[in-house]
C-alpha cells in the first residue's frame, strides 16, 4: 500500500488487516503521519516502511494499491514538481513491480482528470476539460499521465489493473491543515474562526465518507482481470459549498461568520460523479449521509485539535 500513512490509505489498511492480509504500508511521510497507523505497529501483519515512490522499491506481495500523491491543493501545490514526479515515477515503479511479480495493481486516480466539467455529472467516457499549464496541473496531469501508464501497461505488457477515480471523500484522519474544504470548515468552525468560502459558495461537490469509499476500492480490487475501468467512486449527492458550511456550523454550535474570498484559478465549478458502472459492475454505491459523516469527523476533530496545541 503506497501511501499508507495517509487518511485514505490508513483506512484501507485497517479493512485488509480486518480480514487478515498481510500490508506492507509504504509512504515517505510528506503528507501521510504516523499518527495514522499508530494503532497498527502491534499487529503481526502490519509492517511499515519509509519510502519514496519516485524510487523503485523491491519487495514481494500479491496486490498493490497505489495511494501515493498529496491530494490537496495546499500540499500538491507546495511541491508541484515532486507532485508530479510522484504520480507520473510513482506509477512507472510501481507497475513495473507489478510486471514482476504478476500480480493486480490498484491506481488511486482523481475526479480532478475531470478538470472543471462541461458534462455534469461526470461520466467515465468524458475526457476531461483540465488547464496543462495553470497552478493545479501539477495533480490533475500528472493523475492523467498515470492513468495513460496503468492502460499502456495493460496493452503493452497484459498487466492486471484497476484504475479507481475517486471523488471528494472525507471523514477521520483527514490532514486538519491539507486545505480541503471538510477539514477546513470543521476547524475553523470548532474555533469560532470565519469559515472560509472561495467565490459565491456555489459552487458544488460531491462527498464520500471514507467507509463508503474504502469498501469500493475493495470490491474493486477483488473483480477479475476482466475489470480495468476507470470506474468512478463518490457519492453522487450533490451540495453546494455554502450548503456544507451551514450544515458543518450548526453541527458544531459554532459563531463562525462567513468570509469570502476570490476563487483560486481552475477551481472546478461542479462536481459529481456517475456511479451506474460502479453500482453495475461493482454493486457499490456509498450508503452514509452527509450529516452522518459529518458527525464522526466532527468528533474527530474536536479530539485531535487540543493535542495538535499542545504538541
Amino acid at each position: 500500500m503506497t501511501g499508507g500513512a495517509g487518511f485514505l490509505g490508513s483506512h484501507l489498511i485497517d479493512r485488509l488487516l480486518d480480514q487478515g492480509h498481510e500490508v506492507i504500508c509504504v509512504d515517505n511521510l510528506f503528507t501521510g503521519t504516523k499518527r495514522n497507523i499508530d494503532h497498527l505497529h502491534g499487529n503481526p501483519l502490519f509492517e511499515f516502511m519509509r519510502h519514496d515512490v519516485t524510487f523503485p522499491l523491491y519487495v514481494e506481495v500479491d496486490e498493490i494499491y497505489n495511494l501515493a500523491c498529496p491530494a490537496a491543493p495546499l500540499h500538491y501545490q507546495h511541491d508541484p514538481v515532486q507532485t508530479t514526479k510522484t504520480s507520473v515515477h510513482g506509477a512507472i515503479n510501481m507497475l513495473g513491480l507489478a510486471k514482476r511479480l504478476n500480480c493486480k495493481t490498484l491506481q488511486a486516480s482523481t475526479s480532478e482528470v475531470y478538470g472543471d466539467p462541461n458534462t455534469h455529472p461526470q461520466v467515465e467516457e468524458y475526457w476531461g476539460n483540465v488547464n496543462p499549464v495553470g497552478p493545479r496541473s501539477c495533480y490533475d496531469e500528472g493523475k492523467r499521465c498515470a492513468e495513460t501508464l496503468f492502460f499502456d501497461y495493460w496493452r503493452q505488457h497484459d498487466i492486471k489493473i484497476k484504475v479507481a477515480r475517486i471523488f471528494n471523500t472525507y471523514g477521520p484522519r483527514v490532514h486538519h491543515a491539507d486545505g480541503r474544504v471538510v477539514s477546513n470548515f470543521i476547524v475553523q468552525a470548532l474555533q469560532d474562526k470565519p469559515i472560509t468560502i472561495f467565490g459565491d459558495g456555489r459552487q458544488t461537490r460531491s462527498f464520500c465518507y471514507v467507509d463508503d469509499l474504502v469498501e469500493g476500492l475493495l470490491r474493486m480490487m477483488e473483480t477479475d482481470t476482466s475489470v480495468t475501468g476507470p470506474i468512478n467512486l463518490g457519492n453522487p449527492d450533490e451540495f453546494s459549498i455554502r450548503q456544507l458550511a451551514e450544515m458543518v456550523v450548526n453541527l458544531t454550535d459554532s459563531k463562525s461568520s462567513i468570509d469570502r474570498q476570490a476563487l483560486p484559478p481552475d477551481d472546478p465549478r461542479q462536481r459529481k460523479p456517475d456511479i451506474s458502472n460502479a453500482i453495475d459492475v461493482l454493486g457499490w454505491q456509498p450508503e452514509v449521509l452527509l450529516e452522518d459523516g459529518l458527525i464522526k469527523t466532527v468528533e474527530y476533530f474536536r479530539e485531535l485539535l487540543p493535542t495538535l496545541r499542545t504538541a
